[in-house]
């Protein structure tokens, strides 16, 4: 069966969204606000038709995509490649210690954005290479009409810029528990239908990450 449309699922709310710490790969576990978000989405995505549900093996991720499963009744799929950035010594900090402890690598990360890699971490680019190769195979495998994909900011953006041919998904915002809609248009070509939606959790808190802000990394 051809995908026609992907739905991609930033996670629910953890502790760290809430300090603004940097999360890269450490294990945080949604907070009991992102598992009542998850609980939220779970309901509105019922009735959508998701055949197949891929996720990022992060715990915040894995939570959130069992949440999801439990409900659209599927088992998750997870794909350590759909991982959030590796942010190597600077995980866990807030952009202030980053800003005042790194000060000369922070000006080579923000004059050099997708190439700086952080030490001990990953690049953009690095990102994004292994993020091409998984939704490369996800396309091939197919697996029905909508498929979901939960996973972070930087993977989301990647995904979308390949897909939509669209350098400015880079400037694009992703509030927890969002979903962005990209589905496939008559002539062959993907469209993004919803960006950063939030309207399923109706009214209840979100946190976004992304765009222009520094706290694009």
């Amino acid at each position: 069966m051809v995908v026609k449309r992907f739905m991609f699922i930033r996670p629910g709310e953890t502790d760290w969204n809430r300090l603004n710490r940097w999360q890269g790969q450490v294990e945080i576990p949604l907070n009991a606000h992102g598992i009542e978000q998850s609980k939220r989405l779970a309901q509105f995505m019922r009735p959508l038709g998701i055949q197949t549900l891929y996720s990022s093996n992060l715990r915040r991720a894995s939570d959130t995509a069992k949440i999801l499963a439990s409900t659209l009744n599927t088992k998750p799929i997870y794909d350590q490649r759909l991982r959030e950035r590796h942010m190597g010594e600077w995980q866990g900090l807030v952009l202030n210690e980053i800003k005042t402890w790194y000060p000369k690598k922070y000006k080579q990360l923000r004059a050099r954005p997708f190439e700086y890699q952080i030490e001990g971490g990953e690049s953009r680019r690095q990102v994004m290479a292994r993020v091409q190769a998984c939704f490369a195979d996800i396309l091939a495998r197919g697996g029905g009409e909508t498929i979901g994909i939960v996973s972070h900011t930087t993977a989301i953006m990647t995904i979308l810029s390949v897909l939509t041919k669209n350098e400015d998904a880079f400037d694009m915002e992703f509030s927890n528990l969002s979903v962005t809609t990209v589905a496939q248009q008559a002539s062959g070509e993907w469209e993004i239908t919803q960006l950063n939606d939030v309207s399923h959790l109706d009214g209840m808190p979100t946190l976004t990450l992304g765009g222009s802000s520094e706290y694009d990394l």
